[in-house]
C-alpha cells in the first residue's frame, strides 16, 4: 500500500513541505543482525572517542548484552567504564551521579545501551558535561546545538527511537515534571541498530514498545510541523509495525518480525525527531512523571482516544495512517478509512492487552487530584501545538478520564 504513496505525483502541500526542511541523523547509522560486533571500528570512525563510558542498567548487565559491547571493546584494546545506574524515566539525580563517574573516570564519550532510558541518560549526560548541569536549563523551548561529548546509541527495545532523535526526556526529581531536552547536541554520534539483541524482550515490553513506535509514525504524520521526509519515513513505520507487531507478540523467536520492528522504531524516530510529536506524547509524560507508568505503556493507554478526538480536523492524515498500518485500503474513502483506523487502535489494545490507566493499578484519588497538574503539564510541553486538533485543558483532562 506504501508504494502507491511513493510513486505518485507529489501534491502542492508535499512540494511546499520540501522547502526549508533541516534533517538532522547520527553520523553514523549501523543497521543489521550481528552490527554490533562494527562498535570498535565506529569508535576508531569517530576519532575522539577513545576512552568510552557504558551508560546502562542493572538489567543490561545481568542479560548480558552489556558483556558483548564489553567483548568487543575487549579485543580491540578499548578502555572503557561502566554506569549501571540508570532508571526508567531518569531523573536529574542520575544524571548527576552519571556525571560524577563520567568525571571521575576521565571518559571522553559515552555509550548508552538499553532501551530509551539508558540512552536518554547518555546523551544527557554527554550534553550536560559540557555546559549546565541544572536540568531546568534545558526546558523547551531552549535549544541545544553545541556538540557535547560523543554518543553512540545501541537500543534493546524495539520503541522509542531515542537512538536517531534530537531529544532527550529526564524527570525533574522535586516536582515530577518531565523535561524535553532538545536540540542537535542530543543526536547521537553514532547508532548500531542490531535486532538481535531485542530477542530477549517480553511479550508486554514488546508490544508497549511497538505501540510506542506506532504514536511516533502517526503523530509525526499527522503533526503541524511533518516535511516530505517526515511523511516517508512514518509511513514505512507504520507499514513495518503494522505487519509485524502482533507476529513478535506471539512468537518472540520470530527474527524477521524483531527485525521489522526494529527497523520501525529506527525510522519512527527519525520522522518524530524532524517533525516533532503532538497530544498523545505530551499527555504520556505526565502519567510517567507522576505515577511511574512505562513511556511505551503511557503511549498505548492514550492512543486511540486521543487519536478518536483529533481525527476529524485531518481525516485524510489519519486516513493514510490506516492504510499504512493495513487497516484500511485505497479503496476506502477517507472518512471510511480514518475510522477503520480508531477502531483498529482499539482491537490492538484488546489483542495486546494493553492495561487502562486504572487497571495499571494508580490510586482514583491520586489520578483525580492529579488531573490539573498533569493537564498543566502536558500543554507546557508544547506538542500539542503539533496535533491536527489544538485541546484546551479542560479537554486534555477529559481525554485522561476517559482512558482512565
Amino acid at each position: 500500500m506504501y508504494a502507491c504513496h511513493v510513486n505518485e505525483a507529489l501534491t502542492d502541500r508535499e512540494k511546499d513541505m520540501q522547502e526549508n526542511v533541516r534533517v538532522c541523523v547520527p553520523r553514523y547509522l549501523q543497521i543489521g543482525k550481528g552490527s554490533i560486533a562494527e562498535l570498535p571500528s565506529i569508535l576508531n570512525a569517530i576519532g575522539t572517542a577513545k576512552r568510552p563510558l557504558i551508560v546502562t542498567d542493572k538489567m543490561m548487565v545481568e542479560i548480558g548484552h552489556v558483556a558483548l559491547v564489553t567483548n568487543h571493546l575487549d579485543k580491540h584494546g578499548i578502555r572503557y567504564g561502566i554506569f549501571d545506574g540508570t532508571v526508567p524515566d531518569p531523573t536529574d539525580k542520575i544524571i548527576q551521579a552519571g556525571l560524577a563517574v563520567l568525571k571521575e573516570g576521565g571518559y571522553d564519550s559515552v555509550i548508552g545501551i538499553g532501551g530509551g532510558s539508558p540512552i536518554d541518560t547518555a546523551k544527557a549526560m554527554a550534553v550536560m558535561s559540557q555546559g549546565s548541569h541544572n536540568i531546568l536549563d534545558y526546558r523547551p523551548p531552549q535549544q541545544f546545538n553545541e556538540p557535547g561529548l560523543p554518543i553512540i546509541a545501541i537500543p534493546t527495545t524495539a520503541g522509542t527511537g531515542s537512538e536517531v532523535t534530537h531529544h532527550t526526556v529526564v524527570v525533574h526529581s522535586a516536582t515530577h515534571e518531565k523535561i524535553s531536552c532538545r536540540g542537535e547536541a542530543f543526536v547521537p554520534t553514532a547508532a548500531i541498530v542490531d535486532y538481535q539483541l531485542t530477542l530477549t524482550m517480553p511479550r508486554r515490553l514488546t508490544a508497549d514498545n511497538a505501540l510506542d513506535t506506532l504514536t511516533h509514525g502517526i503523530e509525526a504524520y499527522v503533526s503541524a510541523k511533518r516535511s516530505l521526509f517526515s511523511d516517508r519515513m512514518a509511513l514505512d513505520c507504520m507499514r513495518l509495525v503494522g505487519q509485524y507487531i502482533e507476529r513478535a507478540y506471539t512468537n518472540g523467536d520470530d527474527h524477521e518480525a524483531r527485525e521489522g520492528l526494529m527497523l520501525a522504531a529506527t525510522l519512527g524516530g527519525l520522522a518524530f525527531s524532524n517533525a516533532s510529536i503532538a497530544l498523545i506524547h505530551a499527555m504520556s509524560r505526565p502519567l510517567g512523571g507522576i505515577f511511574h507508568v512505562p513511556h511505551g505503556l503511557s503511549n498505548a493507554m492514550l492512543l486511540p482516544q486521543v487519536t478518536e478526538y483529533s481525527l476529524d480536523t485531518a481525516i485524510d492524515r489519519y486516513a493514510e495512517c490506516a492504510r499504512a498500518i493495513g487497516f484500511a485500503s485505497k479503496a476506502d474513502k477517507d472518512s471510511a478509512a480514518a475510522q477503520k483506523l480508531v477502531d483498529g487502535l482499539y482491537e490492538y489494545q484488546k489483542n495486546l492487552e494493553t492495561p487502562s490507566i486504572s487497571e495499571f493499578g494508580i490510586d482514583p484519588q491520586a489520578f483525580n487530584s492529579a488531573l490539573e497538574q498533569m493537564a498543566d503539564d502536558a500543554l507546557r510541553s508544547g506538542a500539542p501545538n503539533n496535533n491536527p486538533r489544538i485541546p484546551t485543558k479542560e479537554e486534555v483532562i477529559k481525554l485522561y478520564q476517559q482512558a482512565w
